[in-house]
């Protein structure tokens, strides 16, 4: 099988990892990294025995498919040059600081008949995985995901940082529009709202509450969800699943609650994306969160902010 040649632009947090994942599969012939940041790509690229090149567009001609982990505000401008280049892209989440430059995306993928995905790293989270086979009809959500401060994507807000990851799980677990949404937020250490929740209403009756905080004093990253005689709860950080139902045993009138563990093989997420996203730029297989899906998720994610904002903006009134 010939290797796909592939790139990673902005090898930051996030960006440093694909690099070390493409220069691990063998179906990946990593031809180089990308970063403004004085000797972040030199400290990536050298352990990897891979390249430097000083500005993404050195990568035209050189690459089939590239990763893109710049700040969020440049995966428009960035992404579409390489998509009129002929290039498959990988862009990280959120898809695009605007759905405009979402739009822009997704047209121009399309018009040159090149992959665009999105990097919803919890899709391929094998936790999650299961939890999409046994998901049937649910009726009630209750998310959290907290972490500590960091200086890493103070550029936007938690809602399109972290709480978006819920947003694209929950979207793909319920088939039915939103109807309503509630979301109250509030700037602690940065100038963007750093904590919020948000009440979702689908139209569908189902309901969603939502928490995402990066000033947190610990680690969380959970979901729990009801549905019919069904109670299900997902730690995404030890990819497992807790399901509890009622079992009417010998006929009971009073049902016992029964509980049992999905343990999948533990494989790094990181690791499936990367894989799928190679698969599909060869045309194998389909795309798994293409621009359209990452788009709806941004779409719910900017409603929420709106909400949060004014929100907060209210509360300082009052103040």
């Amino acid at each position: 099988m010939d290797r796909i040649r592939v790139g990673v632009v902005g090898v930051g947090a996030l960006g440093q990892h694909h690099a070390r994942v493409y220069a691990s599969l063998p179906e990946a012939d990593l031809v180089g990294v990308v970063d403004p940041h004085p000797g972040r790509a030199e400290a990536v690229a050298h352990p990897l025995g891979t390249a430097v090149f000083p500005h993404h567009r050195d990568l035209f001609g050189k690459v089939d498919a590239v990763s893109i982990a710049t700040p969020t505000t440049l995966h428009a401008e960035i992404g579409a040059e390489f998509l009129r280049e002929g290039v498959h892209v990988l862009v990280e989440k959120p898809i695009a600081p605007s759905l405009e430059a979402a739009d822009l995306l997704i047209r121009t993928a399309e018009r040159n008949g090149r992959v665009l995905q999105v990097g919803h790293l919890e899709r391929f989270n094998p936790a999650v995985i299961e939890l999409r086979k046994v998901v049937h009809n649910p009726r009630f959500f209750e998310a959290h995901r907290m972490g500590l401060f960091s200086p890493r994507s103070l550029d936007i807000d938690v809602i399109l940082d972290l709480m978006i990851h819920d947003l694209d799980i929950i979207g793909l677990l319920v088939p039915s529009p939103v109807a309503e949404v509630s979301a109250v937020g509030i700037a602690i250490l940065s100038r963007r709202i750093d904590i919020a929740n948000t009440r979702l209403r689908f139209e569908n009756g189902c309901v969603a509450n939502i928490t995402a905080s990066r000033v947190s004093m610990e680690k969380i990253r959970k979901l729990r969800l009801f549905q019919r005689q069904e109670y299900i709860s997902l730690d995404y950080t030890r990819q497992d699943l807790s399901v509890f139902q009622l079992d009417h045993k010998g006929g009971a009138a009073i049902p016992e609650i029964a509980g049992r563990t999905i343990t999948p093989e533990r494989q790094e997420p990181l690791q499936l994306e990367l894989r799928s996203f190679l698969h599909a730029a060869r045309g194998l297989g389909p795309v798994e969160c293409g621009g359209p899906e990452g788009r709806k998720a941004l779409a719910l994610a900017l409603m929420i902010l709106e909400k949060a904002e004014k929100a907060q903006a209210l509360e300082f009134d009052r103040a």
